[in-house]
């Protein structure tokens, strides 16, 4: 199994996190910019920081989508973790934040 590696992403605002949040995932998932390149499956510790809070958020998760470096169009590098089975409440704290939002039709990082 590949070791795990960690990252540290500070969502600036909401907009941001609607364009990062992966909410097609069953237990939520976030696009992390990163030129570093990971493999599909490969186990990512996350230190999140969401729009207007200080604390930062442990999320253990798992990487669902890559975007190497090179991709063409609008797309930045990076990967999409999906978020463990205990984090429903990081989850939950993001959805709460784009209460109304998640079914607009804004352009994402990854789809």
């Amino acid at each position: 199994m590949a070791t795990q590696k960690a990252l540290s992403l500070t969502i600036p605002d909401v907009p941001t996190l609607l364009s990062a949040y992966m909410p097609f995932l069953e237990r939520g998932g976030m696009f992390v910019p990163t030129q570093t390149p990971y493999a599909l499956g490969q186990q990512v510790f996350l230190l999140l920081t969401l729009p207007g809070e200080s604390e930062r958020l442990s999320i253990s998760g798992q990487v669902v989508w890559v975007s190497p470096e090179g991709v063409s169009g609008r797309r930045m590098p990076g990967i999409g973790l999906h978020f463990s089975q205990q984090d429903y409440p990081v989850r939950d704290r993001i959805e709460t934040l784009l209460a109304g939002q998640l079914d607009k039709a804004a352009p994402s990082f990854t789809l």
